[in-house]
């Protein structure tokens, strides 16, 4: 019988230090299976989103890995997502950010897709030892909901929110109404991250949820109305690029240079 050789399969992700360094900051000491099974997959992705990419941002650590956090809960990835919540805590976001950030998503992705990442993150901070509930966040009641809910439309927004009511056929009133009472009553208003970071974060779950330019394109207006720069929006998109993929990437950016334009 002829001995045949058989090809050497061991092989090691050439990773940059700059990806080492970026991953190790998320993952310390993290041990990837993917490295051993898939080393020239592992190489090009971090050596794209743990260096090339992070090398164009100016965002924070914190900052970035919230939006990524978020944008994750757009694309349904479960498994990504509970990963990601323990990098968010090992660079400093609080329970109480991370517990907002799945919140803010429930009136986006509506809660049959958000359930699950509820779940998913009692059970990370619980692993972590963190005691559940977390202190509560809510500003509002039954009774102020929608009153703060349209204020806050209208500071974000302007005179647009009026608009929308004006135009809407009567039989459809009430969806202005729960947008007002609810997705801005019940979920802006709440304690725990700024208006700022929550148009942002809004804008990272729209994108990555795809088919909705119509939604982005008013986020992209809404974070330019509360101070989030063209450059930001810019760099929010880049960050989020090696999470959501091209298409999605590439819509927003059209969005983007749609609405700020010079």
């Amino acid at each position: 019988m002829t001995n045949t050789q058989q090809p050497d399969r061991t092989q090691a992700a050439r990773v940059s230090e700059a990806a080492h360094n970026n991953h190790e900051e998320l993952f310390p000491n993290h041990k990837s299976t993917l490295k051993v099974t898939d080393p020239e997959l592992i190489e090009v992705f971090d050596n794209f989103a743990f260096d090339e990419v992070i090398a164009l941002s100016k965002l924070d650590t914190k900052t970035r890995i919230m939006l990524i956090l978020a944008s994750i809960i757009g694309s349904q990835a479960i498994s990504e997502f509970k990963f990601m919540v323990g990098a968010a805590l090992n660079v400093g976001v609080t329970p109480v950010e991370i517990k907002e950030i799945v919140y803010q998503s429930v009136p986006y992705v509506g809660m049959a897709k958000a359930f699950d990442f509820v779940h998913a993150t009692n059970e990370v901070l619980t692993s972590r030892g963190i005691q559940l509930p977390l202190p509560g966040q809510s500003t509002t009641s039954l009774e102020t909901r929608y009153d703060k809910g349209l204020a806050v439309q209208k500071a974000i927004f302007g005179e647009t929110i009026e608009q929308m009511y004006e135009r809407s056929p009567k039989d459809q009133l009430h969806i202005q109404k729960f947008l007002s009472a609810n997705c801005f009553g019940d979920y802006y208003t709440r304690n725990g991250i700024d208006i700022k970071v929550r148009e942002l974060i809004t804008l990272s779950i729209l994108i990555a949820l795809g088919g909705v330019e119509s939604q982005v394109k008013g986020h992209i207006q809404g974070n330019l109305n509360v101070g989030n720069g063209k450059d930001m929006l810019l760099d929010l998109m880049t960050q989020l690029l090696p999470w959501v993929g091209y298409p999605r990437t590439l819509n927003a950016l059209n969005c983007l240079n749609e609405v700020a334009t010079e």
